[in-house]
């Protein structure tokens, strides 16, 4: 788990360092297991989800935004998650943005406790001063046994 702090520590603050960004905090969150009874008999079947975090977002073309994220959160085995990670977003509308994110996670629910990385389709819809995300977490052999959704809000700061 000492590689995550490490992590944040240097790529949450290099982003400080952009022009033209936007902070903002992420409040998780819920998620959507689509094999309930699975979930249920496996005890990852946790559909509330809190936590924090923080998002960094940089629009880098007129129709793409770099994200870097990081954050804590009750996972679906009701344990604590941590993740960092980045990624890109297209915008398909002026709100809605699909894109692809490479994080990494650690908690003791997934992967028997050791941390790794995962590629991730994202989708956010953007408020003037919030947006609506969802993250599709799909099974893999090994790391998550469930196809899940992860809904969380980004509340931007400035």
């Amino acid at each position: 788990m000492g590689s995550v702090p490490i992590f944040l520590v240097l790529l949450l603050p290099a982003a400080a360092a952009a022009q033209e960004s936007r902070w903002g905090v992420n409040v998780f969150g819920f998620s959507y297991h689509f094999d309930r009874d699975k979930a249920k008999a496996q005890g990852v079947d946790n559909e509330f989800n809190p936590g924090l975090g923080l998002r960094w977002r940089k629009t880098v073309e007129s129709d793409w935004d770099v994200i870097l994220d990081g954050g804590a959160y009750r996972d679906s085995g009701r344990n604590t998650a941590v993740y960092a990670g980045g990624g890109a977003m297209y915008h398909l509308t002026a709100r809605l943005k699909a894109g692809a994110a490479l994080a990494l996670f650690h908690s003791d629910t997934y992967n028997d406790g050791t941390p790794f990385v995962a590629p991730l389709p994202v989708l956010g819809y953007d408020f003037d001063r919030f947006s609506v995300n969802m993250v599709y977490m799909p099974k893999i052999s090994g790391y998550n046994t469930i196809n899940t959704l992860g809904f969380w809000f980004t509340v931007w700061i400035n």
